[in-house]
């Protein structure tokens, strides 16, 4: 994915975490099923956010950005900004 695509990933899940919110306060999902989704939408997004962050870094620093990966949720999590 290129940086492009990766943001507008980050805007459709910023889009479907609201969706969620606004659907939990409408009574359409119990708040059970909007925590487990939103628990695998935060995941996704700190991948999403890591692998943008890999791609800046490696322009930045005259590397290819293609190298970059998406890491798994496991070692992105609990990142410290």
């Amino acid at each position: 994915m290129d940086q492009e695509q990766i943001l507008a990933r980050i805007t459709t899940m910023v889009d479907d975490e609201r969706r969620l919110r606004e659907a939990l306060a409408a009574g359409q999902i119990d708040g059970a099923t909007e925590h487990e989704r939103l628990g695998q939408l935060e995941r996704d997004l700190d991948q999403c956010w890591d692998l943008l962050r890999q791609r800046r870094a490696k322009s930045e620093f005259g590397e290819n950005p293609d190298d970059a990966h998406v890491r798994p949720s496991s070692q992105v999590e609990g990142y410290q900004a």
